[in-house]
């Protein structure tokens, strides 16, 4: 596949081949020569890194829970590092900022694999320690760098020009404009950080409004009328999720949109009416009186297992139509098996040699059999030759698993730059969850071995696909591939320390469970992690035997293949019918405001210098309202003294005890910000936010133009 270089100021630096296939006996030779010793590995690229990997873990698994959808962190920080590296008395090199993005980039990686996997434990009533967390993550990580370095000269080298590498391009760009730009890019990711975090700080924590809005509150009778027949439409207006939508762009939001407006405004009130005339019915050994029911409560109990069986099968569609790159690149997992050292190669060919390779692949695959082992030892009921086997198995299932996919993970971002990462991981838990159940594994114990083998699998194909685009950056500038897969575990293992503080923290501040009507069920308002839910109930009804509501899985089967006949995205459209209409909305407006700056220029030049904020405003605005969503939780944690309610003027926190003696915070909304009032200012709010974001766009387009030469 060929490809022209891509327009801008990259062209000036990088070389004519650099985008195309090479000629016979034609070389690459990288910006950065392999005999150059410019500086790449310094105490200011690694610790700058790391700063990233802190930072973006923490926003991409709140993000990814609150709104089930992950967050691209590779371009933020490579912006970051060109930003604050001309901050420096002496200006960082292209090669330190190479560094600072790949050691960042394990963020995104890590915290997908720990996000959409491991909250299926909390909702399964399964609470792993932090230490369970860490290593699930870092090992999975760990096997994803080791096995796909094998494969890095085959990807990136041999196969140059014939892979588009859409994300790696992206990156490439904005590191080598960096060059010979201004630093406008970084004032506006700041700039949009800082928004990001005053507004939700304003909204999570002080809860000056009420960004609950309901079509019920806000439109009176009308609103109410509309309820009588369970019809009520709803935005959570907070910045978090705006930005999401911002940067998801209007047309994926709006296909996520319809799924909801399916699910909350033609199946809710359908069973409401059709269910409403039966009496009670029956579901999953559950009775249901739905005359009597909310239209929350309905969508609950009918609508989100159709939602279930929806992105299932649109997960296994991902991977049916990837069958070509699968089929193609299990054999390079083999290939890897062949690889020879290249330690006496120039700097830019050299990786970890191989025998380092094979250790730490050994000591993965050794320390998940243990993690394994000291579960089932300390679960009870398992003697040491029963934990000895399931431990063994289950490390088996977690290696060939990541040694089959993870070369297919590659491949895919290579080509499209999307992962099937969820519809393999869920061939995954299935498959572990069979093995199990087979050799008398099941219960909690079971449900945990499984997960944590998703977890693993997870991770690892994410860090391969992340891996692959920084090895492919490193190959078009000069770095050195050993220094970026050596410094890379670091950065796992930040990683995922961030996911083992954030999850929790999460739980305990938000809960992933919550009591209605005497039922543990999903928190699907504020962490509604649709992922974790559909793996959830899959591993759940493998494991324990619990009846399940096939009929309505069924049902989604049948929507996800008729979505996908008539040419929907369908994983996008799934998702929409599972996650609550109030996040769904507010990613609409996002994606609709983008829209609208995108066209808002007086010329085409203009526009086109608006449209090329979005990413930075967008990844900005989510990683300062993440953090501050995440302070959010820890101020509502008894260690630090249940501090929001000192803070909260619309909100009423009070300490009381439970029946078992257990202290926990009461929450008392104040009637003014449970109304009309407090729905109405956070409406104004929004606006406001808007105008901002808006403004912020209009100026970065402004220095991004002055900087380039072009009229502001």
């Amino acid at each position: 596949m060929h490809s022209d270089p891509p327009p801008g100021n990259a062209g000036r630096l990088l070389p004519q081949n650099a985008y195309r296939k090479l000629e016979p006996g034609e070389q690459y030779q990288p910006i950065v020569p392999a005999a150059s010793r410019m500086a790449e590995t310094t105490p200011w690229s690694i610790g700058l890194g790391l700063l990233m990997v802190v930072i973006f873990s923490a926003a991409c698994v709140y993000i990814a829970l609150r709104a089930g959808s992950g967050i691209e962190a590779a371009i933020p920080i490579a912006v970051a590092a060109i930003f604050f590296g001309r901050m420096r008395k002496t200006r960082s090199t292209i090669l330190e900022n190479v560094i600072v993005q790949s050691v960042g980039q394990a963020s995104g990686v890590v915290a997908a694999g720990a996000a959409f996997v491991i909250p299926a434990l909390y909702l399964n009533q399964v609470t792993p320690a932090w230490w369970q967390i860490f290593l699930a993550c870092f090992i999975g990580g760990a096997l994803g760098v080791v096995l796909i370095i094998p494969l890095r000269k085959y990807f990136v080298a041999e196969r140059h020009g014939e892979l588009p590498f859409p994300e790696a391009t992206a990156i490439n760009e904005i590191l080598v404009s960096g060059e010979s730009s201004g630093g406008g890019a970084g004032k506006v990711l700041l700039a949009s950080f800082g928004l990001g975090a005053a507004y939700d700080f304003a909204v999570e924590v002080v809860h000056a409004w009420n960004p609950a809005l309901t079509t019920r509150t806000l439109l009176g009778d009308a609103g109410q009328w509309l309820y009588d027949f369970r019809v009520e439409m709803k935005m959570n207006a907070i910045a978090a999720l705006f930005g999401l939508g911002y940067i998801i762009g209007v047309k994926y939001a709006a296909i996520i949109m319809a799924g909801s407006l399916l699910a909350y405004t033609v199946m809710v009130p359908l069973v409401f009416l059709v269910g409403g005339q039966a009496g009670t019915i029956t579901s999953a050994g559950v009775v249901y009186t739905v005359s009597q029911m909310s239209a929350q409560a309905i969508f609950t109990a009918f609508i989100k297992p159709i939602a279930i069986g929806a992105i299932a099968t649109a997960g296994v569609i991902g991977l049916i139509r990837m069958g070509r790159i699968i089929v193609g690149s299990v054999s390079l997992g083999f290939k890897g098996l062949a690889h020879k050292g290249l330690d006496g190669a120039q700097r830019t060919e050299r990786d970890l040699p191989p025998s380092q390779v094979l250790l730490i692949q050994l000591g993965a695959v050794l320390a998940m059999g243990l993690l394994f082992f000291v579960v089932c030892i300390g679960a009870g009921g398992y003697d040491i030759g029963q934990a000895a086997l399931y431990s063994v198995i289950g490390m088996l299932i977690s290696f060939l698993l990541c040694f089959l996919f993870t070369p297919v993970a590659a491949e895919a971002i290579a080509i499209v730059g999307t992962n099937p990462v969820s519809g393999m991981t869920l061939v995954t838990v299935v498959l572990a969850s069979l093995v199990m159940t087979g050799v008398g594994l099941s219960g909690s114990t079971g449900i945990f071995v499984a997960l944590v083998i998703g977890t693993a699998v997870y991770t690892a194909l994410s860090v391969a696909g992340g891996l692959i685009s920084d090895f492919k950056v490193g190959y078009w500038i000069g770095a050195t591939p050993r220094r970026q897969q050596g410094w890379k575990f670091l950065g796992l293992f930040i990683a995922a320390l961030v996911c083992a503080f954030v999850i929790p923290v999460m739980d305990q501040g938000y809960h992933f469970l919550v009591e209605k009507g005497g039922v543990m069920v999903s928190n699907e308002d504020v962490l509604p992690a649709p992922q974790a839910n559909m793996i959830a109930a899959v591993v759940r009804g493998l494991m324990t035997g619990a009846e399940q509501p096939y009929l309505l899985y069924g049902l989604g089967v049948i929507i996800s293949l008729l979505i996908t006949m008539a040419g929907v995205p369908t994983l996008a459209f799934a998702l929409g019918m599972y996650l609550p209409i109030s996040i769904n909305s507010v990613m609409l407006a996002g994606g609709a405001v983008a829209w609208l700056v995108e066209r808002s220029g007086k010329t085409p030049e203009e526009r086109e210098a608006r449209t090329g904020q979005g990413t930075l405003i967008a990844s900005g605005m989510m990683a300062g309202a993440a953090i501050i969503g995440i302070v959010s939780a820890v101020l509502r944690l008894d260690w630090t003294s249940y501090a929001i309610r000192f803070l909260s003027v619309g909100i009423d926190y009070e300490v009381v005890s439970t029946a078992a003696g257990v202290t926990t915070l009461k929450e008392t909304p104040m009637p003014w910000y449970e109304g009309f009032t407090g729905q109405a200012l956070s409406l104004g709010m929004f606006v406001a936010l808007i105008v901002a974001t808006y403004l912020l766009a209009r100026w970065g387009a402004a220095m991004q133009r002055k900087e380039s030469g072009g009229k502001k």
